[in-house]
């Protein structure tokens, strides 16, 4: 069903597919929206050094648009900026009637200040860092009772901003556990269209003649007679090495995600490295037969083998296609087997060129990887369907019930 110009205009506020889609683009209004907010709660409560909850929205929210990566940072900043009150106060408290021993105040200082800059290069990281710059912004002036108000200050209002950041996120989430899987689904879809393209290098339309090959034997010793056929030479589709470049794109960019992911998710850091791998050799993959199929032009083949190709890719294709609609709209359909198509079945392969063998040796290797990344996908898929939100899960069982299988927009 075509979807109305209300659903289109609608859908990435609605859709986790389209705010897929238009990512970025909603990751700028959502900056600005949080931008916006914070400054009118700094209107509204004229608090001090209100700057900084404008401030800490763009930190947050600058160069972050998905949840896990947003929340991690939002945590580490308001963790970082608590620890520097507490530790600042400490030093308030300790200088108080120092006297004569002030120096030793100041090398307390600078010797804090390295154990906190030790840890964050060796664990804390971000939040070592916020630790530091909040206890200086507190305890680094001469005029203690004023800078430690004026650093409180700071640190409320980052406190602050760190919270408009988290609450717009919640308005428009864009989770990179749904990233991950609309990455991957899309890839898979390219990759079917891709593999289908060099399954046109090899069609019937590119066949020149037929002539009987010589008697050859099975393993079972029968007596067979090939028909060959010769295929003419037929250059890359251009279109097709564009496509490619497009789903390395993509591979490149599920890499960011990975992480959040996991956090969201629960699956092992193992098991999404070779989810990601084998998604990269599927890839390497159909590059591999993408060249291998113009010079299969001049090389003879039977009949009988020349069909079985032709199944064989198709169903690999379809297994692709319907790979990336399971990630896309999960619904209780498993999946399914890749093929039932064993090579080995088919002993007149041997017979084949040698390049031709090579070529049913890449099909077997493309059709192992697909089924290794859909027994994987298999096996963690209450997790990441789980990590895709509560509400998600909702909309997209309501939408299974009226429309069944594919639910996304067609956008």
């Amino acid at each position: 069903m075509k979807p109305t110009l209300w659903q289109r205009f609608s859908a990435p506020l609605t859709e986790p597919y389209a705010r897929y889609l238009y990512a970025d683009i909603l990751h700028a209004i959502r900056l600005g929206v949080a931008v916006l907010a914070a400054l009118l709660i700094n209107a509204l409560t004229h608090l001090p050094h209100g700057e900084w909850t404008t401030i800490t929205v763009f930190v947050i929210l600058g160069l972050l648009q998905y949840q896990g990566a947003i929340y991690t940072k939002a945590k580490e900043r308001i963790l970082g900026t608590l620890l520097g009150v507490v530790v600042g106060l400490a030093f308030i408290w300790l200088s108080q009637d120092i006297g004569a021993w002030l120096w030793l105040y100041y090398i307390l200082i600078a010797l804090i200040s390295g154990v906190i800059g030790y840890v964050a290069v060796k664990q804390l990281g971000y939040i070592g860092l916020l630790t530091g710059i909040t206890m200086l912004m507190i305890v680094s002036s001469p005029d203690q009772s004023n800078i430690s108000q004026d650093g409180l200050y700071r640190a409320f209002n980052i406190l602050l901003g760190a919270g408009v950041a988290v609450a717009v996120t919640l308005i428009l989430p864009l989770k990179s556990t749904l990233m991950w899987r609309f990455l991957l689904a899309s890839n898979l879809e390219a990759c079917s269209n891709l593999y289908a393209g060099v399954g046109d290098h090899i069609g019937a339309d590119t066949l020149s003649h037929q002539t009987f090959g010589p008697i050859e034997k099975d393993d079972s010793a029968n007596i067979i007679y090939t028909t060959t056929t010769r295929i003419t030479d037929v250059p890359v589709d251009k279109a097709l090495v564009k496509e490619l470049k497009e789903i390395n794109k993509r591979l490149l960019a599920v890499r960011p995600h990975m992480a959040a992911t996991i956090s969201e998710s629960g699956i092992k850091k193992e098991t999404i490295e070779t989810i990601q791998r084998t998604h990269r050799n599927i890839i390497g993959t159909i590059d591999l037969l993408l060249s291998a199929a113009p010079r299969l032009a001049s090389i003879e083949i039977d009949e009988d083998n020349y069909i079985l190709l032709m199944h064989y890719q198709h169903e690999l294709t379809q297994a692709m296609q319907h790979i990336a609609a399971v990630l896309r709209s999960p619904s209780d359909e498993m999946f399914r087997p890749i093929t039932r198509i064993e090579v080995s079945e088919y002993p007149s392969v041997q017979y084949l060129a040698f390049e031709w063998q090579g070529y049913f040796w890449l099909t077997q290797t493309l059709q192992t990887q697909l089924q290794r990344l859909s027994d994987l996908l298999q096996k963690t898929s209450p997790q990441w369907y789980a990590a895709s939100g509560l509400r998600y899960q909702r909309r997209e069982q309501r939408r299974i019930e009226e429309h069944g299988g594919e639910t996304d927009l067609h956008l």
